[in-house]
C-alpha cells in the first residue's frame, strides 16, 4: 500500500540526506511514499548521500556535566530554559550544574524523581532550587533528560556555548589522561558517531549497506569483468571504510595532528584502556 507523497515528506527527506527537492520527490514516489525505502534509493544513486541520525525541536538551553570523584560517579544532563540570553546566564549555568552534580551523587531515576530530591548543596527540594533562580530570571526552566554513570574513570567536554557536550566512561587503569579523554569526548561532539563499536551495528544493516554497496559496484564500468573474489575484496573494503565513518571505535580521532592518523580505538588501547560508555546530549536534537 503506497503512501501519498507530501511536500512535507519530500521535505523531511531533504532535511535528512542534503540532496535536491526534485531527487528526494523522485526517491519518494519510487518507493510509494516509503521513507527508508526512498533514502536507500537516493544512496544507490550516489554513494555521497548520508543520512542524518537526529531531526530538530525548537528548544534552549545547555548541557551540563558533573564528576564527582568521591563516590566515582559522573552525570550529563539536558537543562532546558525559555531564552537563548538565559542559556549564557550564569546563574542558569550554576544550576545546571548543580543538577548535574545531584544526579551523579543521588542517583534519581527519572526527572520526576529528581524533582522531589532533597538538594545535595543546600537546604529544600531540587524544584526549589531551580525556582529561586526562576524568580531571579523571570522565565521557566527545567531538566529535561539525563544519563548517570558509575564505576571507572570518566571524561567530559562541553561546546563553549553548553549547546552540545559528551561524556565518556572507561576503565583499566586507576588513572587516565585528562586530555586525551577530553579530545574524545570533542570527537563525539563533533562527529556524533552512530555506533560505538561494530558489533553493535545490526546486522541487517551492515547486510543492506553490503547490497548498496554491490549495486555501486555493478554500475560501475571499471569492474566489468573482474573475478567475482575481486569484487568481494573490493566489496570487504568499502564496509571497513563504512565502519570508519560510521563506528567510534573505528574512526579516525578527529585532532590528527595530535594524534598522528590513529583511531580511537588504537588510541585508547596504547593508554591501556576499555571504553565501557558513551553519552552525547544536544540541545535541541532529538535522536531518531
Amino acid at each position: 500500500m503506497s503512501t501519498p507523497v507530501t511536500a512535507a515528506a519530500v521535505n523531511e527527506l531533504r532535511k535528512r540526506t542534503d540532496q535536491p527537492m526534485m531527487d528526494c520527490k523522485s526517491a519518494l514516489v519510487e518507493a510509494s511514499g516509503d521513507m527508508d525505502k526512498a533514502i536507500q534509493i537516493l544512496r544507490e544513486r550516489n554513494s555521497k548521500v548520508s543520512v542524518k541520525r537526529s531531526m530538530n525541536e525548537t528548544a534552549e538551553g545547555r548541557i551540563a556535566i558533573q564528576i564527582d570523584e568521591a563516590t566515582k560517579t559522573a552525570a550529563i544532563l539536558d537543562m532546558r530554559c525559555e531564552s537563548p540570553p538565559t542559556a549564557k546566564n550564569v546563574q542558569f549555568i550554576a544550576l545546571a550544574n548543580d543538577i548535574a552534580k545531584q544526579i551523579a551523587v543521588k542517583d534519581p531515576k527519572n526527572v520526576e524523581e529528581l524533582l522531589t530530591q532533597p538538594f545535595v548543596g543546600g537546604t529544600g527540594t531540587v524544584t526549589e532550587r531551580i525556582n529561586e533562580v526562576i524568580g531571579l530570571i523571570r522565565e521557566n526552566m527545567k531538566p529535561h533528560r539525563f544519563t548517570r554513570l558509575a564505576g571507572g574513570l570518566f571524561g567530559e567536554y562541553v561546546h563553549h556555548d553548553g549547546s552540545a557536550g559528551a561524556l565518556i566512561q572507561v576503565q583499566g587503569k586507576d588513572t587516565a589522561d585528562a586530555a586525551m579523554l577530553r579530545d574524545l569526548c570533542a570527537h563525539v561532539v563533533a562527529l556524533n558517531p552512530q555506533y560505538i563499536r561494530i558489533a553493535d551495528v545490526p546486522a541487517e544493516i551492515v547486510t543492506a549497506e553490503k547490497a548498496i554497496m554491490q549495486q555501486q559496484i555493478d554500475a560501475d564500468p571499471k569492474n566489468a569483468g573482474k573475478p567475482a573474489n575481486i569484487l568481494e575484496k573490493i566489496v570487504e573494503g568499502k564496509v571497513r571504510t563504512w565502519f570508519g565513518e560510521c563506528v567510534f571505535l573505528e574512526q579516525l580521532v578527529a585532532n590528527q595532528q595530535k594524534y598522528d592518523k590513529k583511531t580511537v580505538g588504537q588510541v585508547l588501547k596504547a593508554a591501556g584502556l576499555e571504553l565501557v560508555k558513551v553519552v552525547r546530549l544536544k540541545i535541541g536534537e532529538v535522536t531518531l
